[in-house]
């Protein structure tokens, strides 16, 4: 047996055992993921009204939506944003503006809904509590400046939101968050709030507009996959990746079929393992950069095993607790090589100020200095990680 399936064959265990030891803080169940187009597409299909067929949402590409609300006038957009929110909310390839419009329809019937739910004296003490908490959710999101890209409340809900001008921005950037992330909880307060995509993303545009005050810069928060709850068996398998993964493709394809600058993808945690699965899929026009913090592993032996022709970054803070998973791949359990290892061929950056799993985008920090400069294309000012060659050959 070769050194390397020995390890592989006595680290496996170590992998499962990691994971379920370190899922105290947050129970682990396991989850369904939410695929395909969201509810409506059937209405959609067999919609007729401006004269011509609608594209499939579960099967058109970014490029044939785009092609296809180009050719509309402004009255039939509106009738297909009154008659299919959801859909057109969500329909990557959609012009921005479009979408925005949308989600805020498709957001206040949901909101109705709830408040309908609510007067219904049937409802058990604790659904009544869920309706009025998606209720308030749905009104926050509605807020007067909020951009919601994308909306989708089935299961634990999806949603993207914008920070800044994308349609005009000249650097872009996506977060990709990890484990535990929902609609609800996306843009979390408090002491957690950069440790969510919402929070990463704003402290991220803030940085880069102080930074670079005359360059248009604008993040979106991506919570577009079902994420593992805790850190059981659905963080220990690539599943949840491989089936977010095409949804982030056709997202980032999207973006780019609208005329978005390509952008940086910063994923994190899990979202690494998502990257890796959707990196054979992107190229320069789909993305600038991958960035990956606090990675467990892509579930590739390295970069040039991606398959991709998007550079590749990755960066780990000395006290993240995933420095302890044991980065192999057995039967299912675990997520390959080190992106932070020698060997893996990723261009390793410092993390000065950082020092948990959830510090990377923490204002202060040199870590968030660092991830602007590569989302800013200032790759000459990163800081490298002292035995990086690849870091400090792409300065």
């Amino acid at each position: 047996m070769k050194r390397r399936s020995k390890r592989a064959l006595f680290a496996a265990p170590l992998v499962a055992a990691v994971f379920a030891g370190t899922s105290g803080v947050t129970s682990a169940t396991e989850q369904t993921p939410v695929t395909g187009p969201p509810p409506g597409a059937a209405a959609w299909r067999a919609d007729h009204s401006v004269g011509r067929t609608l594209p499939d949402p579960a099967t058109a590409s970014p490029e044939r939506v785009a092609d296809f609300f180009a050719g509309l006038d402004g009255d039939e957009r509106r009738s297909l944003v009154r008659r299919h929110p959801l859909t057109v909310g969500n329909l990557d390839g959609v012009p921005l503006r479009i979408r925005y419009q949308a989600n805020r329809v498709a957001l206040k019937r949901a909101r109705g809904e709830e408040l309908g739910r609510v007067r219904d004296p049937g409802l058990t003490r604790e659904d009544d509590q869920e309706a009025r908490a998606r209720a308030a959710r749905y009104a926050r999101l509605l807020a007067p400046g909020r951009r919601i890209l994308a909306f989708d409340p089935r299961g634990r809900g999806q949603v993207a939101e914008v920070f800044g001008d994308l349609a005009r921005a000249e650097r872009t950037a996506v977060v990709v968050p990890g484990s535990d992330i929902d609609l609800g909880n996306y843009d979390e307060a408090g002491a957690n709030r950069y440790s969510r995509p919402a929070g990463m993303a704003a402290a991220l545009r803030t940085r880069a507009a102080r930074r670079a005050p005359h360059t248009r810069v604008a993040v979106v928060a991506w919570t577009g996959y079902t994420t593992p709850v805790g850190l059981g068996p659905d963080a220990a398998t690539g599943r949840l990746a491989e089936a977010g993964a095409p949804r982030l493709v056709r997202f980032l394809r999207g973006l780019a079929q609208t005329g978005v600058a390509a952008p940086t993808v910063l994923c994190h945690s899990y979202g690494s393992v998502v990257c890796g699965q959707a990196a054979p899929g992107l190229d320069r026009r789909d993305a600038a950069d991958l960035v990956v913090l606090g990675s467990p592993g892509m579930r590739a032996d390295s970069v040039a095993a991606l398959h991709t022709r998007v550079p590749v970054w990755a960066a780990r803070a000395p006290a993240d607790w995933i420095r302890h998973v044991p980065h192999v791949e057995f039967l299912g359990l675990g997520h390959g090589a080190d992106p932070v290892g020698d060997g893996f061929g990723a261009r390793v950056i410092a993390t000065p100020g950082a020092q948990e799993h959830g510090d990377y985008l923490r204002p202060g920090t040199g870590s968030l200095d660092n991830v602007t400069a590569i989302t800013l294309r200032a790759y000459g000012s990163v800081r490298c990680a002292p035995t990086s060659q690849e870091c400090a050959d792409a300065r």
